[in-house]
């Protein structure tokens, strides 16, 4: 590894096939796939969104949200109401079931990372959970696509 990059690049690589860190629980507990939990994140902080409004924020195809919607209609965790601003797009709204199942999924890989950062000062933790905010922000800043936070 000649440079610091690199080294970022190898630990992001292990940081995502880390199941711990995220909700691996059995597919009967009502677990949400990847793309349901960030798409369901979403609507949560925007508020209804529609097939453009979602594609814009994630950058992926009418196509591939479409079939990522259809298996969430499916699944009961969205619903589709009319746009309530009045426009002619209908949009997606997390129903409560959509709500029970992310606020359950975020409290398992909270217990993950807790778990993992349990012998980390408070202070640790703090400047980690900063850095790795810098971080995010500056891709998205680079991606032209910021991310809302509460």
């Amino acid at each position: 590894m000649e440079k610091p990059t690199h080294l970022i690049e190898f630990e992001t690589m292990l940081l995502a096939r880390h199941s711990l860190l995220h909700a691996p629980r059995p597919r009967a507990a009502g677990n949400l796939d990847r793309s349901a939990y960030l798409l369901l994140t979403r609507i949560r902080m925007d508020g209804p969104m529609s097939i453009s409004q979602l594609s814009d924020a994630f950058g992926l195809d009418a196509s591939t949200l479409n079939r990522q919607t259809a298996a969430m209609l499916r699944a009961g965790v969205v619903e589709r109401i009319p746009d309530p601003d009045g426009g002619i797009a209908r949009k997606f709204r997390i129903t409560e079931e959509g709500e029970r199942r992310l606020d359950a999924d975020r409290s398992y890989n909270v217990q993950g990372l807790e778990r993992v950062l349990a012998d980390w000062t408070p202070q640790e933790v703090a400047d980690f959970a900063a850095v790795l905010e810098r971080f995010n922000r500056d891709i998205e800043r680079l991606d032209g696509r910021p991310w809302p936070r509460p």
